[in-house]
């Protein structure tokens, strides 16, 4: 499949009093055409910058994207004015957030939020904009839809408000969505139902889809590839299989260790957390970020800081230790 999305280098630092915060720190991917990928990861690595900067929405000051490309359908991002941007987003890249009650306007009614964008970005009249909000509320089943154009966010739930961030979303047949923590503050039932919806969406539409969680179930079920993030960095890469049942990084391992398992052969098995905290990300340690919280880590560990290198076809992992962890991630895989 072609590349729809070109991450490359990508550093995001924010400047503060108390030093320079590297939020992102030289992040290297792709997304094709139609490819569901989730990005994984502690809370504070680094998931959410990464996809506000490829938005361009880093609050500047403090932050700022200081090297890298964002290259979109053969376009830079990072090199775009404002007024260019402005017709990127909503439009051929679109967002979800975590929380819909703050991402949506309370003095608008629903139908207004979903016409604004038409009318600026299709060029849609206002008749053909209110048919068109109705087809797409319709679209992410929400019932009544017509009647429902007049209502404010307070008069949805907390599952249906997510429902209309995504018919935002798709307002304009974007490329690509990004959905960020799309489930945060729902319950599981409902949760899973916006999933569903989102991957359904997704093939029907043929829209690349790029998920940020730090749930792995999530990732498990519903993006064709993973990439883990620690400490402003790609730590592993690979499709969903492939990483589940043979990660090659310790995060990931102790990640998949730190969650009960259905499929485990023993009745009672003990999860592991992850000791110690993450880095301070103004503050890094020499070497590798995560040898401080990792049981495989030696001395070279913490003086050598690993690049992201392929360890089998379409996996890498940055870590020096990876043929040792293998035997490890054979256990995991087994229960």
């Amino acid at each position: 499949m072609a590349s729809l999305l070109e991450v490359s280098n990508l550093k995001t630092h924010f400047f503060t009093p108390d030093g320079v915060v590297k939020a992102v720190d030289g992040i290297s991917y792709e997304v094709a055409e139609g490819e569901v990928v989730g990005i994984v990861g502690e809370s504070g690595c680094g998931k959410s910058v990464g996809a506000m900067s490829i938005m361009r929405l880093v609050a500047s000051p403090p932050g700022r994207i200081v090297d890298g490309e964002v290259i979109f359908e053969g376009e830079d991002l990072v090199q775009m004015d404002d007024k260019e941007m402005r017709d990127i987003r909503g439009n051929r890249i679109a967002m979800v957030f975590q929380e819909p009650m703050t991402s949506l306007n309370p003095v608008l009614t629903i139908g207004r939020q979903l016409t604004e964008t038409l009318e600026l970005h299709q060029n849609m009249n206002k008749s053909e904009a209110n048919q068109r909000a109705a087809e797409l509320l319709t679209m992410v089943g929400i019932p009544d839809a017509e009647r429902r154009l007049v209502d404010y966010p307070h008069q949805f739930s907390g599952g249906m408000r997510q429902r209309v961030m995504i018919a935002m979303a798709l307002s304009c047949n974007p490329k690509l969505i990004i959905a960020d923590e799309p489930t945060t503050a729902l319950d599981v039932t409902i949760q899973a139902q916006i999933l569903e919806l989102m991957q359904e969406l997704s093939k029907d539409l043929g829209t690349a889809l790029i998920i940020i969680t730090h749930n792995l179930g999530v990732v498990a079920r519903y993006a064709d590839r993973v990439l883990v993030m620690y400490a402003g960095k790609i730590v592993e890469t690979a499709t969903a299989v492939e990483l589940y049942t043979n990660p090659r990084h310790p995060y990931t391992l102790a990640l998949l260790n730190s969650v009960p398992r259905l499929d485990s052969s023993e009745a009672r098995v003990r999860l592991d957390a992850i000791e110690g905290l993450p880095p301070d990300l103004g503050n890094l340690p020499a070497g590798c970020s995560f040898a401080p919280r990792c049981k495989f880590a030696v001395d070279a560990c913490l003086s050598s800081d690993p690049v992201l290198r392929e360890v089998e076809s379409n996996h890498h992992s940055a870590c020096i230790r990876v043929e040792e962890i293998e035997e490890f991630s054979s256990k995991v895989a087994t229960g």
